[in-house]
């Protein structure tokens, strides 16, 4: 489920939710750095997996609490947005 939900955080500091499902919220951050990439969020803890490209799958950077089990499920839901993710980025950044 792709959504539009942005959270103001500081000054002109946004974090847009691109998708949410099974608790998991997929957010790309409007004041990042390259390479494209999404932090993944579920019960306060944080995944953070690189987005590849049309002709590379998703690839995990760093995982800061989730269990084997959330981690697996939140790789399957970057690879599943993979192309919507990309493009939500490029939106963002260009």
């Amino acid at each position: 489920l792709i959504i539009e939900k942005t959270q103001l955080i500081g000054y002109n500091y946004y974090m847009p939710t691109v998708a949410q499902e099974n608790g998991f919220s997929l957010i790309i951050r409007t004041r990042d750095h390259e390479p494209p990439h999404v932090h993944v969020w579920k019960n306060k803890k944080e995944m953070l997996f690189y987005l590849g490209s049309e002709n590379e799958r998703p690839s995990l950077r760093e995982n800061k609490g989730m269990t084997q089990k959330e981690a697996l499920d939140a790789f399957k839901l970057v690879c599943k947005y993979q192309e919507e993710l990309l493009s939500k980025w490029k939106e963002i950044y260009g």
